[in-house]
């Protein structure tokens, strides 16, 4: 009998000791190797969690309280690099940069927090919309529809003025007013996760809707929505960020960095550092969190190669 002039590759390969043993990585070291090739994204992670640290850690890390007042003669709207006040002071004699450091905790408390309802209302409604479908899908998804058609700055400015600022409320209104999104995209993964063969299966096993949808679907459908919710911090404390500009968010002497603006746009062209240190802040933070948010959806695309 002939040999055949086309060997079989995986016999050459196990006959010359060539059968790949690499060993299986987990999805996190893949996920992981994906991300840190992101060098911004990396760059913007570490600029994210030292700027949380000195949030939290605001009374150890500020110079000054932020409502101590320098009442020196000549000792209100200092310059930038003055003894004792790094960024100079506002018109109060307050110290800027003490007053940013509180500053964060508010902005970036209010962003965390309101993303946090924002992601638990849209779950909900997401997983409860694509699990069932019919008259609950239609019903939930026209609400939906329906709360985007409005404009969401009105939206929030109406119900600030309405309800009252203070950073509760305004957590629960931007939080309340930001599901949207979420809820789209929990829908959509639920429309094909529910007819994979682990939903059959778990169904055949008489298993609880609700177990079903927290136990088994839920944890796949799980990676845009951290992506969504990445995002949509940054979107909380633009909002935030706005409110507090216009009078209707978290009230002085407590600082954020939007109500810093509001304050110092009365000094814009006699003291332009009360202006230029919160605006550069909200800017850094959104940049940082808008990139972070590419990379993990980059690690966190399935269809990409490692």
């Amino acid at each position: 009998m002939a040999k055949s002039k086309h060997p079989d590759p995986a016999a050459n390969e196990v006959a010359n000791g060539a059968v790949n043993t690499a060993p299986v990585q987990s999805p996190g070291r893949i996920i992981w190797k994906r991300f840190r090739k992101h060098h911004l994204a990396v760059i913007s992670a570490v600029f994210l969690i030292l700027l949380g640290l000195v949030a939290i850690l605001a009374p150890m890390v500020a110079p000054y309280d932020y409502k101590t007042q320098d009442l020196g003669i000549g000792r209100q709207l200092l310059p930038v690099g003055t003894t004792g006040h790094i960024l100079g002071t506002d018109e109060l004699g307050r110290d800027i940069l003490s007053r940013l450091i509180y500053g964060s905790r508010v902005s970036l408390g209010v962003g965390f927090a309101s993303m946090a309802v924002s992601v638990i209302i849209g779950m909900v409604v997401g997983a409860l919309a694509g699990y069932y479908g019919g008259v609950i899908d239609n019903l939930l998804m026209r609400f939906t529809d329906m709360i985007l058609a409005f404009p969401a700055l009105f939206l929030l400015i109406v119900l600030a003025a309405f309800i009252g600022p203070s950073p509760t409320t305004i957590i629960l209104i931007i939080g309340g007013l930001s599901w949207m999104g979420v809820a789209r995209l929990v829908r959509s993964s639920f429309l094909s996760l529910k007819q994979q063969e682990f939903s059959e299966a778990a169904r055949a096993l008489g298993l609880q809707d609700y177990r079903i949808i927290v136990g088994h679907i839920m944890p796949n459908a799980i990676a845009p929505v951290i992506v969504a919710a990445t995002l949509g911090v940054a979107y909380a404390i633009l909002y935030e960020s706005a409110l507090s500009y216009l009078g209707l968010g978290v009230q002085p002497p407590l600082p954020t960095w939007g109500n810093m603006l509001s304050q110092a746009q009365a000094y814009l062209l006699n003291a332009p550092m009360l202006v230029l240190f919160p605006g550069l802040a909200i800017f850094l933070t959104v940049l940082a969190i808008n990139f972070l948010g590419d990379g993990l959806r980059d690690a966190l695309d399935p269809r990409l190669k490692e």
